[in-house]
């Protein structure tokens, strides 16, 4: 798979400097890490599951979670784990089928070695596991299950811890608490992909919710709290996790209080104007807003609730031709030893020894979303993903 392989060859290379890589489930993890993008999550209780993400593959999701706790009733997790059973089963018996990389979110740690043990041949297809209301205390038996399953199974599996308990928004035991998760996810870190910011989880916490006109970042709570996870959890040294996005919850607003947050200008030069009439009946704006604010704060790919929150995010994790040239010019072997430099776009100052971290980040973002043209915005992507 890969990131706008949805799209026509010629149209990719009309698009792109550098097309995005190739890659599947066996990849290495610092390349996976970085291409779950939108991570679309699924009720698991859909009858139609299996068609559903072969569907949502071909329209150019990489990563699914399939969910058996917040978004289905308590009285159907039994119904849900049969119902994965049984689509797993119907995915693995289609030839040719480009499947995501597939995670369960499970309850409790007995289900991950009870699902694989009942997913049989077809666990195959199984990326690895999220785990909910992550911390130290309840996170480890989870991070400890996975690690049976995977040695009984002889699959690679991967978790995702969701960071979203009430001891990380309160400030008297948030440090701690990332403390204690820390711990437990360096323990395991061969085995944690990324680490997700359960954002609706915090807001309940004090009875918030944003409204569409406002990012994450606006709720100052909120905002908080993704700056200390990123500060203690994300660190660019070797030690850090990758950390996704929060969830955008709307995807369609009946009527708005603010101004829409897109300039008209960047879709005048696109000939796109309808196009970013649709965005903001849809409440894109705030999406495509809160998505820049995610990457300027140390966050990669993001949870996505509805198949067009996809689009918008790959094409914002896109390397800009810009940024593709200063990330180079930093990374050259003989600038090993610092110095400053102007960039080729004669806009910025480019610092060779703290600027290096962010120039790796960058290739690697490249490497798997791609360098646009030089010509090229995020809104020709944008209209070029949409399915005619």
């Amino acid at each position: 798979m890969r990131h706008f392989g949805h799209i026509a060859p010629e149209v990719r290379q009309r698009l792109f400097h550098q097309e995005p890589c190739v890659f599947d489930a066996d990849s290495p993890a610092r390349l996976l890490s970085a291409a779950l993008g939108a991570t679309l999550y699924s009720p698991a209780t859909r009858p139609r599951l299996a068609d559903d993400i072969v569907k949502q593959a071909g329209l150019g999701v990489v990563s699914m979670v399939l969910c058996l706790e917040d978004s289905i009733d308590d009285a159907d997790v039994q119904a849900g784990e049969e119902n994965l059973v049984r689509q797993f089963a119907d995915l693995a018996a289609r030839e040719g089928e480009c499947v995501p990389l597939l995670f369960i979110r499970v309850r409790t740690p007995e289900q991950i070695p009870d699902l694989v043990r009942r997913l049989g041949a077809s666990v195959r297809l199984l990326s690895g596991f999220v785990f909910p209301k992550f911390t130290e205390e309840r996170g480890v038996p989870f991070l400890e299950a996975l690690a049976g399953a995977e040695a009984a199974s002889g699959r690679r599996l991967f978790g995702m811890p969701v960071l979203e308990t009430p001891e990380l928004m309160y400030r008297e035991s948030r440090v701690e608490a990332l403390e204690g998760i820390a711990r437990a996810v360096e323990k395991y870190r061969d085995r944690v992909l990324a680490l997700r910011l359960g954002v609706t989880d915090f807001c309940s916490s004090y009875g918030l919710r944003r409204a569409p006109d406002m990012t994450a970042y606006d709720v100052q709570i909120i905002a908080s709290v993704i700056a200390d996870v990123v500060n203690m959890l994300g660190r660019a040294d070797g030690s850090g996790f990758t950390v996704t996005g929060p969830v955008w919850e709307y995807f369609r607003v009946p009527e708005r209080m603010f101004k829409p947050l897109l300039r008209t200008s960047p879709f005048l030069e696109g000939q796109a104007v309808e196009l970013r009439e649709k965005l903001i009946e849809h409440a894109m704006d705030g999406l495509l807003r809160e998505i820049s604010l995610d990457q300027a704060n140390g966050l990669l790919g993001k949870t996505c609730i509805h198949p067009t929150h996809v689009l918008p995010v790959h094409a914002l994790s896109v390397v800009s031709h810009e940024e593709f040239g200063d990330a180079t010019d930093i990374l050259r072997p003989e600038r090993g030893g610092g110095g400053v430099l102007r960039s080729a776009y004669t806009n910025k100052m480019n610092e060779v020894k703290p600027h290096r971290a962010w120039a790796e980040r960058t290739m690697l973002r490249a490497e798997v979303f791609g360098v646009a043209r030089e010509d090229v915005s995020f809104v020709d992507l944008l209209a070029a993903g949409i399915p005619g």
